[in-house]
């Protein structure tokens, strides 16, 4: 099965939402958390591609999109337009929601999408891209992670930008020793996980 990186097309947005869902827990698949399977994706997928798509790659193969890296130039900038463009429908269609306590988290995106913000960090001053990345397994550990690292990084530099950052669920092992092999560092570790930065 042949896989290619390749620039963003419009009709990769289904797969790039399904992919998000499939590696949404730590890494695996988080289908059986949410009812809706589009929340993960309106968060942390879709607005990226829709916002600046020159900023999106894909890896596909004859089974679909594989694999992907989003981001943005500018995490402040992304915040506004979020703000103006993209979470008030959202938010409309999904009023907030009291935890079914059936073990789903759906509440929880919900929650998120609602109370999302993106305030003023001096992170931001030295690291203001932010990216996301996510490969399926049959594509793991065949160098397609670091080539979407490395193909985002060249864009990024074209456009001045002086590093980047993300953040990883501190369960995830596999994907923080992948970042730090791709030459990312620790930049700070909280409850959750940790951000991590690679300057450009």
């Amino acid at each position: 099965m042949t896989a290619t990186l390749r620039a963003y097309h419009p009709a990769d947005l289904p797969g790039i939402y399904r992919l998000c869902l499939l590696t949404g827990a730590a890494g695996g698949d988080a289908s059986a958390l949410y009812r809706n399977p589009d929340l993960l994706g309106h968060l942390y997928a879709g607005p990226y591609p829709v916002a600046d798509p020159s900023l999106t790659l894909v890896v596909a193969d004859e089974r679909g999109v594989a694999g992907y890296v989003v981001a943005t130039a500018d995490s402040l900038l992304l915040g506004r337009w979020l703000d103006e463009q993209w979470w008030p429908a959202l938010r409309a269609q999904y009023p907030r929601v009291q935890d079914p306590g059936d073990g789903t988290e759906d509440h929880v995106l919900v929650d998120r999408l609602h109370e999302w913000s993106v305030p003023p960090d001096p992170l931001y001053e030295q690291f203001p891209a932010h990216l996301h990345i996510d490969l399926l397994p049959r594509l793991q550990g065949q160098g397609w992670g670091r080539r979407l690292i490395e193909t985002l990084a060249d864009e990024l530099r074209t456009r001045g930008v002086p590093g980047v950052h993300l953040g990883v669920d501190g369960a995830n092992t596999g994907a923080i020793a992948f970042y730090e092999r791709v030459g990312f560092t620790t930049y700070a570790t909280y409850d959750w996980g940790r951000t991590l930065t690679l300057a450009l």
